[in-house]
């Protein structure tokens, strides 16, 4: 049987930790969907439509060895257990950076199984090196014109200088 996993987020923007996530689980999994979510009471740095540039830009260098269709990215503005099943995937993916992210999450993923019994959450624990790293804090961190070079791929550093500078 063929698994097929959905990583539904904001990625706004994408950080390493995101990369971290996205590169390990299309390892585990045989597809991955990648669910760039549109939150209706957020007010998103980035439009939806250059999140999803970004973040295929990126995957064509980070996941350069693996098959075109392994791999893909849609939008969602629904439930993310409504765009898992509308992607065809068993399985919902979570990153957990420490013990507040399993706190929420478990939360969520209980809300999810009530919801979307046929779908399974799976926590992939951050790697040590991306595990402090928050999109929240990234944009706090340009938005004050740090260098968020340490947090981000080289593609997001350069378009969040461009989004400052705009």
């Amino acid at each position: 049987m063929s698994l097929t996993a959905f990583y539904p987020g904001s990625f706004d923007p994408l950080t390493n930790g995101h990369l971290d996530i996205i590169i390990r689980a299309a390892k585990i999994f045989d597809r991955l969907v990648i669910g760039v979510g549109q939150h209706h009471g957020k007010n998103a740095l980035f439009k939806p439509e250059a999140r999803i540039s970004m973040l295929a830009n990126q995957l064509l260098v980070s996941l350069s060895g693996l098959e075109d269709e392994t791999v893909r990215i849609v939008s969602f503005d629904n439930l993310a257990v409504d765009a898992a099943r509308d992607s065809g995937a068993q399985v919902i993916i979570r990153g957990l950076r420490d013990a507040g992210d399993f706190d929420y999450e478990m939360q969520m993923a209980g809300m999810n199984a009530g919801l979307a019994p046929d779908l399974e959450t799976v926590f992939l624990a951050s790697s040590p090196q991306t595990r402090h790293i928050a999109a929240s804090l990234v944009r706090q961190i340009a938005s004050m014109w740090g260098d968020v070079s340490p947090f981000v791929p080289d593609l997001i550093a350069k378009a969040l200088e461009a989004h400052r500078k705009a």
